[in-house]
């Protein structure tokens, strides 16, 4: 079974499903890969000086998967032969699970990282994804997403931390 470039689910991510869907392809004269690059999200046990217990994340899912294809079609743009997958978690999380996966091939490991970097950064920016915050001695809501997917200056300041 073909696993989906973008996805959101209450699943453990598992990075070696992301990393054969952008090293396969179903073209007659598939393109040279001569790099595949990944970026995991984990739940860290620390945030703002305070121990973290879990994390809760949701998201209005139907935007959301178009939010990852936007940023698919934005990262063809400045680098044509790459290929991205991106799979969020939803639900509960524990410190060290993996909350976001990426994993993008090329034809060079430059393009591949920066399409990575590129990718999360968006990510941060555009996707309807919501995080619930949960330490000792309360809880806290991670402000989500908050620039307009058109906006330019945002797009041009993911595109320069992608190739800092």
């Amino acid at each position: 079974m073909a696993v989906p470039l973008f996805s959101l689910t209450s699943e453990p991510l598992k990075p070696e499903d992301l990393i054969q869907a952008v090293g396969t392809y179903s073209h007659t004269t598939p393109p040279a890969i001569g790099a595949i690059a990944s970026f995991l999200g984990l739940v860290r046990g620390e945030n703002m000086g305070r121990r973290v217990i879990r994390l809760e994340y949701e998201s209005y899912e139907p935007l959301a998967i178009k939010a990852f294809e936007r940023i698919a079609i934005e990262a063809q743009d400045h680098w044509p032969k790459g290929r991205m997958a991106l799979h969020h978690r939803l639900g509960k999380l524990q410190v060290g699970e993996i909350s976001v996966a990426i994993a993008a091939s090329s034809a060079h490991r430059t393009e591949s990282f920066a399409v990575c970097r590129y990718a999360i950064e968006r990510v941060k920016q555009i996707a309807p994804i919501w995080k619930h915050e949960f330490f000792e001695g309360g809880h806290v809501w991670i402000e989500g997403a908050i620039a307009d997917p058109d906006d330019d200056a945002a797009r041009e300041d993911a595109y320069r931390l992608a190739c800092a």
